[in-house]
């Protein structure tokens, strides 16, 4: 047994579509009919540049944590 949704059309009410392009548009307001969202700004990054940026980030935290310890400055 399914539920099915219902809105206002111009006939009465209306079953509302099951099916949706993707999440974004679940997360529009129907009523508002707002433009899809986008960033212009943003650059797609490749996953090999992604993984590398995390591995720095990693190895860099990694050796401040040694040098603090190495140094006394957080001393066991």
């Amino acid at each position: 047994m399914s539920l099915k949704l219902y809105r206002p059309g111009p006939s009465g009410l209306e079953p509302a579509s099951v099916v949706t392009e993707d999440y974004r548009t679940r997360l529009r307001s129907r009523r508002w009919r707002l433009p899809p969202l986008k960033n212009p700004e943003a650059k797609p990054v490749t996953a090999l540049a992604g993984a590398v940026m995390i591995a720095a980030l990693a190895v860099v935290t990694f050796a401040i944590l040694v040098a603090g310890y190495a140094s006394g400055f957080w001393g066991i």
